[in-house]
């Protein structure tokens, strides 16, 4: 695989009536219940030329294989509960395999995956031809033979809250749960295609701290509802605390100012306790519209023109004359509220008895692979959790052995000399996570093999 280029593997599909079909209540008086439907869809069909058009197009065949399976795309519309336990709404993508393969009949296994960090407000994993996660999402597993429930996180697309909970571990896992339940039941309803008991968990960067803590979550609280296979979290920030002392006194990562604003909004909305007001955190004139600002669909570029953001094209200006933060707030970091609250969000330590795999790649300049998912594979080493797989897309000999194994290895090499002078900047967005996907879509498959 000499090139590889997400931006080709959007998939256009046969898009269908928003309106028709589905399981619906009305939308004014929308049920408390958590995970009950408002509302669900089938929104679209990709057939499987469709789907292999895109992805040889794009370059990702190699690692996804052609199309087994035709894909439905359906949308559901729920009820979840926003940091506070009040009633909120959110959305979710499920993509659903149909047609006459082996792979695409029966029941099929449940992957239930968490989207990465995304500043589009509308941002929808049920957009297949437009969001390229979505698409990704369909050509790497709802094509290969897996059911794929993969909600909007709360704030996003329709929701009804005003702020996105980023990186609060607790409140994201409960929407997770919400978007699981009523996936599966707009399912067992509508679909001909129906959901085994195999549940499978996986998320990329926020979407891996994410996918680490609804397993958490659902082992902790709800284990008499699901009962988890596996667990494949991708590029997480798993070691929050760890992470942000790094960011504060060391270096900031790529992409800092805009997961900074994400993060404070997150933990002061939630917890109430980062600040007294934005100006106490945020230099001027950012303090004025940064806890509305973000998600948003104004692009990154347009913020910063207008102000709302430093104008740094890299999106490291965090500190110091022009940037994004006080260097008082900084200097308060080490016995502050958001220290603590990181801490409270940090994932390490997580007890299970279900196979577990990490994916990463060493030189990531956006979550640091060293800070995170090493640590977390040492914690899970340590206190003798299933850690199956700790792989790094930048060591050949931490991948699987053979052919697999290099595919990913060389294609993943092939694939940062392609993007050239680019490759630092689409290295956590655009090129580990196609083949972290692979990664973890073996890991799973291997799983159910075995019958873990």
């Amino acid at each position: 695989m000499s090139k590889f280029n997400l931006a080709m593997l959007a998939i256009s599909v046969a898009a269908l009536s928003a309106c028709g079909g589905g399981t619906s209540e009305s939308r004014d008086e929308p049920p408390a219940a958590r995970g009950t439907i408002i509302y669900g869809t089938l929104a679209g069909h990709a057939t499987q030329a469709q789907i292999d058009a895109g992805t040889s197009a794009s370059g990702l065949q190699p690692l996804s294989g052609k199309a087994k399976c035709e894909v439905d795309v359906r949308y559901v519309y729920y009820m979840t509960r926003d940091p506070q336990g009040q009633p909120a709404t959110a959305s979710a993508g499920v993509l659903v395999p149909t047609g006459t393969d082996a792979a695409c009949t029966g029941s099929r296994p449940v992957l239930l995956y968490a989207h990465g960090t995304a500043t589009q407000k509308s941002y929808n994993l049920a957009d297949v031809t437009n969001n390229r996660e979505a698409s990704l999402m369909m050509a790497m597993y709802a094509a290969q033979g897996f059911i794929v429930i993969a909600p909007n996180f709360l704030g996003y697309e329709r929701s009804s809250l005003s702020f996105h909970p980023y990186l609060n571990a607790e409140a994201q896992a409960v929407d997770m749960v919400d978007g699981l339940r009523a996936g599966l039941a707009h399912l067992k309803a509508e679909s001909s295609t129906k959901p085994s008991d195999k549940l499978l968990i996986s998320g990329y960067s926020e979407g891996g701290h994410v996918a680490v803590a609804t397993h958490k979550v659902i082992e902790r609280d709800y284990g008499s509802e699901f009962k988890v296979t596996a667990l494949a979290p991708m590029s997480g920030p798993y070691n929050m605390v760890g992470f942000g002392d790094v960011l504060v006194n060391v270096q900031p990562n790529a992409g800092a100012t805009v997961f900074w604003p994400l993060v404070l909004t997150s933990y002061q909305k939630s917890y109430g306790n980062v600040y007294a007001s934005p100006s106490e955190a945020y230099q001027a004139p950012f303090d004025a519209t940064i806890e509305t600002l973000l998600p948003t669909d104004t692009s990154i570029a347009d913020l910063m023109a207008a102000g709302k953001l430093p104008a740094d094209p890299t999106l490291t200006r965090v500190f110091g004359q022009g940037g994004l933060i006080k260097d008082s707030f900084k200097a308060a970091y080490a016995t502050s509220n958001l220290r603590k609250d990181l801490q409270a969000n940090t994932l390490l330590g997580l007890s299970t008895k279900r196979p577990v795999a990490l994916c990463g790649g060493k030189m990531d300049p956006t979550v640091f692979y060293d800070i995170n998912t090493t640590a977390m594979a040492a914690d899970l080493k340590t206190r003798g959790m299933p850690l199956m797989a700790a792989y790094d897309l930048e060591n050949l000999s931490s991948l699987p052995a053979g052919a697999a194994g290099q595919t990913v290895y060389f294609g993943f090499q092939q694939a940062k000399a392609a993007a050239g002078s680019s490759a630092q900047a689409q290295y956590h967005g655009g090129l580990v996570p196609p083949f972290c996907n692979a990664l973890a879509r073996g890991f799973f498959q291997q799983v159910l093999a075995a019958g873990l």
